[in-house]
């Protein structure tokens, strides 16, 4: 779960305190939402891997994307499975293959940590998605409903 260096010259990890303002400005990117007060609080709880985690992709110019992940507790499993939150490449790092490695290096993890299943929901503005999660070994077995509470 530490360093991991890729061919392209990119560097995988997982994020640490020193990283919180390149990946909230990231998650600013993905949503159009500005920062709040429960982003820090869920921040540092993945920090600390209790139930969930942020990979960072960087070089040496700085973060160039981020794949956040939840883990959640199931009895049918018998333990965990891990849930992809967000994967998010910043625009000037397109092309290096980084959506590929960040979830690559998630699925790792998961494996390491003991999880027996990773899974992801495509919404509409992500249904694009669909033929690179299916290359990575994703497959579509229903569909998700919510609430809003």
């Amino acid at each position: 779960m530490g360093i991991q260096h890729h061919p392209n010259g990119v560097r995988t990890r997982p994020a640490t305190a020193s990283d919180q303002m390149q990946v909230f400005e990231l998650v600013e990117e993905l949503t159009g939402e500005k920062e709040n007060s429960q982003w820090l609080a869920v921040y540092e709880s993945h920090l600390r891997r209790e139930r969930g985690a942020v990979i960072v992709a960087e070089n040496d110019d700085g973060i160039l994307g981020i794949a956040t992940v939840s883990y959640n507790l199931t009895i049918r499993y018998g333990g965990e499975y891990c849930e992809l939150e967000e994967l998010i490449v910043d625009n000037s790092a397109r092309g290096l293959n980084l959506g590929r490695i960040l979830v690559q290096r998630t699925i790792d993890d998961a494996k390491e940590r003991g999880c027996l299943e990773m899974g992801l929901y495509l919404v509409p503005s992500t249904e694009g998605n669909r033929g690179f999660y299916e290359k990575l070994g994703f497959g579509v077995i229903g569909t998700e409903m919510r609430q809003t509470l």
